[in-house]
């Protein structure tokens, strides 16, 4: 039996996060195009504007992501910024305060989207549960007695 039910009807669930894998899959194609336009419209001699590109898709992707998805995806976008936007291309290399710094950005913009996500379908589910009406106001003979 089919029953009709208008969409607005009952409470929403809160969104449940994407799979990581999806999510790492999603950051390795995004870090890939992002790494090749930047190498076309910029060159390799400026990552700076390649880690904000990054840091940028890690925070979106930390939208829809869980908390657990943040140090890999971090750690893709890493390896697409220092195996293709920095000389020399296609060789990974290990600058301690560079690259600590690079990861560092890249999962705090994840973390940062993860949270912000969080917090705002936490909010939207406190707004959703309402009362029928407002708290009904105790009758003084409800009051209990003074010793």
């Amino acid at each position: 039996m089919i029953e009709w039910v208008a969409f607005r009807s009952g409470a929403r669930p809160v969104p449940r996060p994407v799979a990581t894998p999806l999510v790492w899959a999603t950051a390795c194609a995004g870090a890939l195009t992002l790494v090749a336009v930047h190498n076309i419209l910029v060159g390799t001699d400026r990552p700076g504007l390649a880690l904000a590109a990054l840091s940028l898709l890690a925070a979106l992707l930390g939208l829809c992501a869980r908390f657990t998805a943040a140090p890999g995806t971090a750690v893709l976008c890493w390896l697409f910024l220092n195996g293709f936007a920095v000389p020399p291309a296609g060789t990974l290399t290990w600058a301690v305060h560079r690259d600590a710094f690079w990861l560092a950005c890249l999962c705090a913009a994840t973390l940062l989207g993860t949270g912000l996500a969080r917090l705002l379908h936490a909010r939207a589910a406190y707004r959703r549960v309402t009362t029928a009406g407002p708290a009904p106001t105790p009758s003084p003979d409800d009051w209990p007695p003074f010793p």
